[in-house]
């Protein structure tokens, strides 16, 4: 099949929202596999839990980290799954989630201080077999199969895909003594999500001239390097949990979405052992 390159100047006449002109660019093989890797290092200093980090959070009597997780390991196309932890928190995990990881197939790796430290860490361990790689927040349990069937599509015909939404409120920019400075005109903003999917040799490449760049998401990497990254509107249910209110979000979202089809996953999946 032949990839497919989004025509920039069309997709700037549609607010880079609309994918309707492409040029010809690889050629993708006809079953394309990808390795996946969750960030799950961060410091999680906004959740204000004495007991967990987000990702290792109960999320409806399971961590949250496996809701994220399971989203990807029913998958035919994905052959490798890596979640990438800190060093401190490696004697808890392995206590609480060892037989997970084992059952499952999971690779864990130790991350860095920096969110694209982690993600390095993992695309180090990424197997040559994989044809792209998609890097999705360990803290976004909220995910179903169509939206990956979507992102994945997308990469494939682009090389580079990232779920985002388009900014509805008004922004301010707010300086000293939370005083506004400026209201941001929001006239083509998109906030990113994850997943974001890239073909591994891109993202490698991004990666090998990051140059100590602390970039806050992957896109931005690749941007970088001046490949461009296709826009597909993702979801608001598909949020990101920061702190303990966007845990209430996401019981309530979980509750409306189709599960994943997996069997038990371990003996002590529903237990919260870490109170």
């Amino acid at each position: 099949m032949q990839g497919l390159r989004l025509d920039a100047r069309e997709a700037n006449r549609h607010n880079g929202t609309t994918v309707t002109k492409f040029a010809p660019e690889q050629r993708v093989p006809p079953v394309a596999k990808f390795a996946v890797i969750l960030p799950a290092a961060g410091r999680s200093s906004r959740f204000k839990d004495k007991h967990y980090k987000k990702p290792f959070a109960m999320l409806g009597r399971r961590a949250v980290w496996l809701h994220s997780a399971e989203r990807f390991l029913n998958r035919d196309d994905v052959l490798q799954t890596i979640l990438v932890i800190a060093r401190d928190d490696r004697e808890d995990f392995n206590f609480k989630f060892a037989s997970n990881v084992a059952i499952l197939g999971i690779e864990v790796v130790e991350g860095g201080a920096e969110r694209s430290d982690s993600v390095a860490a993992a695309l180090e361990r990424v197997k040559p077999e994989a044809d792209f790689v998609c890097i999705h927040d360990a803290a976004r349990p909220c995910l179903i199969d169509a939206w990956i069937d979507r992102i994945f599509d997308a990469a494939r015909q682009s090389g580079a895909a990232i779920f985002a939404l388009p900014v509805a409120g008004t922004l301010k920019r707010v300086g000293r003594g939370n005083k506004i400075e400026e209201t941001v005109a929001r006239q083509g903003l998109w906030e990113a999500q994850t997943p974001q999917v890239f073909r591994r040799e891109l993202l490698i490449e991004a990666y090998e001239r990051r140059e100590g760049f602390s970039a806050t998401d992957d896109a931005q990497l690749v941007e970088r390097i001046g490949h461009e990254v296709t826009v597909v509107p993702g979801s608001p249910i598909n949020l990101k949990i920061a702190t303990k209110e966007d845990m209430r979000l996401a019981e309530h979202a979980m509750k409306a979405l189709p599960k994943p089809k997996l069997g038990p996953i371990h003996p002590f999946a529903d237990d919260d052992m870490w109170r």
